[in-house]
């Protein structure tokens, strides 16, 4: 990065810092940070458009629907969250390359030979050939995948748990007024249920925030692979060599999630009163009153 860095054995003190810390590998790590708040940016609209449509299902006329809603976020809450990121990108991955290999592998050849999984090249996913970038955004692609569901499955309940909540008083004067289910959702139901659901929503998005490390466990190149690996004791052979310095890297870690959080309460704090004016809720008797 530095023209002095090209002579390392003379360096020493703040210069050698300023070197190690501008290397490649380093700058791949600063990198990585941006892949954490790429994965939140995502996962969070995906996940709560997922977790909007579970809640309606669950509130469905229609039995099948209803069961499907359901189902979905029982069956998710039920099991620990770690499992579910361990299965579906596996899963999906499985899953992908089976319907490719019904086109491009030869179809009288089992995909499932005793506990093995086995498709021809065609049908891999990514391809050998692919470019390294490849391979990692269909890695962050199935990790997306996997935060989106399990979440949207928390979402469901906080936003079905939201719709219950609204008055039920609104809903008869508004079927009153000879409004059908749709218009009442659209215009009573829906709008009315964000000052129920944002307290849970906010606790959910701070859950996403510290579930992040998990990537490390999928396999994506995170804040926390490059934390151990850079980390790591350098001796002599690597052309910085350093000690243990892990709780260093850690720490870093540490103050931006702990900075990530600071920012989300007083986001989130704000949207919470803005919605909660002149509601019949805590929140809302807490501003009435404040302002009394």
């Amino acid at each position: 990065m530095f023209e002095y860095c090209a002579d390392l054995g003379s360096l020493e003190g703040y210069r050698w810092l300023s070197c190690y810390l501008t290397t490649g590998t380093h700058m791949q790590f600063y990198g990585s940070f941006g892949t954490v708040l790429f994965l939140l940016a995502v996962t969070a609209p995906v996940a709560l458009l997922l977790g909007f449509g579970g809640a309606l299902a669950a509130r469905s006329q229609i039995a099948p629907l209803r069961w499907f809603g359901k189902i979905y976020t029982s069956m998710v809450r039920g099991v620990p969250d770690i499992i579910f990121f361990m299965f579906v990108p596996i899963a999906l991955d499985q899953l992908f390359e089976y319907l490719r290999s019904r086109v491009y592998c030869d179809t009288s050849v089992p995909v499932r030979q005793g506990n093995e999984f086995i498709v021809c090249a065609e049908a891999k996913l990514p391809l050998s050939s692919s470019a390294e970038w490849v391979h990692d955004a269909y890695g962050m692609f199935l990790a997306i995948l996997a935060f989106s569901i399990v979440f949207g499955a928390f979402a469901a309940n906080v936003l079905y748990g939201a719709m219950n909540a609204v008055p039920r008083a609104q809903l008869e004067t508004a079927e009153a007024y000879g409004m059908n289910r749709r218009q009442m959702n659209r215009r009573i139901l829906i709008p009315q249920m964000w000052a129920y659901a944002v307290p849970g929503l906010s606790n959910l998005w701070m859950i996403l925030i510290k579930a992040t490390p998990l990537l490390f466990l999928l396999g994506v190149e995170d804040i926390v692979y490059w934390a151990r690996e850079l980390g790591g004791t350098k001796t002599a052979g690597y052309a910085y060599p350093h000690g243990d310095w892990r709780l260093y890297y850690f720490l870093a870690i540490l103050v931006f999630y702990l900075f990530m959080t600071w920012v989300s309460e007083r986001v989130l704090g704000r949207v919470t009163r803005r919605l909660s004016l002149g509601q019949s809720t805590l929140a809302g008797e807490a501003i009435r009153k404040a302002g009394a």
